[in-house]
């Protein structure tokens, strides 16, 4: 890691231990231009999409699909981010998406989010290890501080499940923006601390151990 008084950049960031990010049911992998046509397909499913309309589905999907990959790959981008593509260990098939932004070495701080799963997978246990690999990562390999957590706030099954894991809900950015349909965005904002990660994880193991399904 870099030093105290710096950021997280790209040289940092890109340096992920995977061998942290892999589970029993998940697994972790940084984003690459190998990965965009699996994601296009994917990706192109308006159920994904419901709540925070990043991506439109219809006919500006392949010029908005490019943007977004695009984006996605950036490391600088978001005050520092890195993608990852979730994948089943079971049969290595890609079932989601999901970044790790804002990354604040100096202040020890990160966000999670832009985290999607393709519905055949919604409710199971993946992405309650996900959220385990990534937090246990920030939390025991970075030794942050803090890790937020953002949903829109007309997605109350994301809501549940981030309140399920142990996250506090803060409050409500009210009307911080647009989402890509012109319509005004909130985000719930929730965190979890290095304080209250030991029983945050604790939660998630027992969630995963009631809902093994693969």
């Amino acid at each position: 890691m870099s030093s105290p008084s710096t950021p997280l950049n790209y040289f940092s960031v890109a340096h992920f231990d995977l061998s942290k990010l892999r589970g029993k049911y998940v697994y972790l992998e940084l984003l690459s231009p190998e990965h965009r046509d699996a994601i296009y397909v994917l990706a192109k499913d308006e159920r994904i999409w419901e709540f925070n309309k990043l991506l439109p589905v219809d006919d500006t999907y392949d010029v908005s699909f490019d943007a977004y990959f695009n984006a996605a790959l950036d490391k600088e981008a978001l005050g520092g981010q890195q993608t990852f593509v979730i994948r089943k260990t079971n049969d290595q098939s890609i079932i989601g998406m999901t970044r790790l932004y804002e990354i604040n070495e100096k202040e020890k701080t990160a966000v999670v989010g832009y985290t999607w799963y393709v519905p055949s997978v919604w409710g199971n246990v993946h992405n309650k290890e996900c959220k385990l690999l990534i937090l246990g990562y920030i939390f025991e390999e970075w030794r942050f501080n803090r890790a937020e957590l953002r949903v829109a706030h007309q997605n109350i099954r994301s809501q549940k499940a981030v309140e399920k894991i142990g996250a506090v809900k803060e409050g409500i950015l009210r009307k911080h923006g647009y989402r890509s349909d012109g319509t005004i965005r909130h985000t719930v904002i929730y965190s979890i601390i290095d304080d209250e990660w030991p029983e945050a994880k604790e939660k998630m193991l027992r969630l995963i151990a009631e809902n093994k399904n693969d």
